[in-house]
């Protein structure tokens, strides 16, 4: 018998690294899956399309005006115009929509429910888990032998995704708006 129990506390010991193990690779295969639908998102919008940075307000009387934004001047700023003198709007800067903030963060608020389009795949060496599509974005046929594709998994997947998306979102948002070399790993690999 005190072998027997000697097993037991031995396979107990095990069974939190085994689980941590589990939570790592879906954490990780999550920020993998995230970027890559992020980044084939951006790639689908026509690069000609700009969005207008700035700020627009609305005036007391009802009217809009637009202020663009601007760095902190260095020197000291111009005197302002008397009062009751209407203020010109500058034009406002035009931006790459794809890489905007404003198109990454709508993308950031949907982006997880793709994660039912994945599935999981065990290396048989391993037994560590990874995350593949399961249908691709232009319909091609895909090899799914050896995948596993439920709704436990997909569940799980979408979880971890919008887990990540919502503690790394400023961190997304930086990486894919100045287009960073090798997001998934500085992202995925360091911090997940």
């Amino acid at each position: 018998i005190p072998a027997l129990l000697g097993l037991a506390l031995a396979l107990a010991s095990l069974l939190p690294a085994a689980g941590a193990r589990r939570s790592q690779d879906l954490h990780c295969g999550a920020c993998r899956a995230l970027v890559d639908e992020l980044e084939w998102e951006i790639s689908q919008v026509d690069p000609r399309k700009t969005i207008q940075m700035g700020s627009f307000r609305i005036n007391p009387d009802g009217s809009q005006s637009v202020v663009e934004v601007r760095p902190l001047p260095v020197s000291p700023p111009p005197v302002p115009p008397r009062l009751g003198t209407p203020l010109t709007p500058c034009p406002l800067p035009q931006v790459p929509y794809a890489r905007s903030e404003a198109h990454l963060t709508e993308l950031l608020e949907r982006v997880c429910e793709k994660m039912k389009e994945y599935g999981e795949k065990v290396d048989p060496a391993t037994h560590r888990k990874s995350y593949v599509r399961v249908i691709s974005h232009d319909g091609t046929k895909m090899d799914l032998s050896g995948l596993k594709f439920d709704g436990d998994v997909t569940s799980s997947l979408k979880f971890a995704c919008e887990s990540i998306a919502e503690e790394y979102e400023d961190e997304l948002i930086e990486f894919l708006s100045h287009e960073a070399e090798n997001v998934k790993d500085r992202l995925c690999s360091k911090r997940t």
